[in-house]
């Protein structure tokens, strides 16, 4: 079948609240998202891999409040004029590539203005090896929450999500199938989803076993 020829209806990843599964491994991470505006520190760093649920809780914070949500690699000078409009402002994938004069100065904005601030990494920002003294000093002074590594039961749900999410009808033995060989790490999974999603539309099949195995073999 003609690539061209496939229709791709686009599937929305669904980051309301309620689509949220809590288990062991991200309840403190979501309890403190919950407690906005009690926070007890206005600065969080939360971190974990990828696919670990960072942007939901982050789209869970957005959802209550004036924020400015924002890709650590977009961050611009004029970031600092849209914070001072906003009640809080949610950094997405710490990178130590970020200008770290900007960061304290956005950093700065939190604490002088009473505002709020979340950074998404994969690691805790602590251990990022930042040279501007003032911004380690900051970095020592805020709440770090982290991800933990997925429990069996949060990965069939993270999987069932995400087939619902692409409109795909699973059957529990698919999950189990799935569940047996794949990592237990929350990258594999997003992997192993992307994939499954433009393979099955690259060939035109429907879901099906067949196709599970074909993309395992792939990740």
């Amino acid at each position: 079948m003609n690539d061209q020829l496939l229709l791709k209806f686009p599937s929305q990843q669904a980051y309301k609240k309620e689509d949220f599964y809590v288990s062991p491994s991200n309840q403190e991470a979501y309890d403190f998202i919950n407690s906005w505006p009690k926070w007890i520190k206005q600065i969080i760093n939360i971190f974990g891999p990828s696919g670990s649920g960072k942007s939901h809780l982050a789209s869970i914070l957005q959802s209550k409040t004036s924020c400015l949500k924002i890709e650590c690699n977009e961050i611009k000078d004029n970031t600092f004029f849209l914070f001072k409009t906003k009640e809080a402002l949610i950094i997405e994938n710490l990178d130590e590539k970020i200008s770290e004069k900007l960061l304290f100065s956005l950093w700065n904005i939190a604490l002088q203005d009473n505002k709020y601030l979340l950074i998404t990494s994969k690691k805790p920002i602590n251990l990022y090896k930042f040279k501007l003294k003032d911004l380690v000093s900051r970095i020592n002074g805020c709440m770090v929450i982290g991800i933990n590594l997925p429990t069996d039961d949060l990965i069939s749900v993270i999987l069932a999500k995400n087939f619902s999410d692409k409109q795909i009808n699973v059957e529990k033995k698919h999950i189990d199938y799935i569940l047996k060989r794949i990592d237990r790490s929350y990258e594999k999974i997003s992997q192993f989803i992307s994939i499954l999603d433009k393979y099955s539309l690259k060939k035109g099949t429907p879901f099906s076993l067949k196709l599970i195995k074909e993309v395992l073999k792939m990740i």
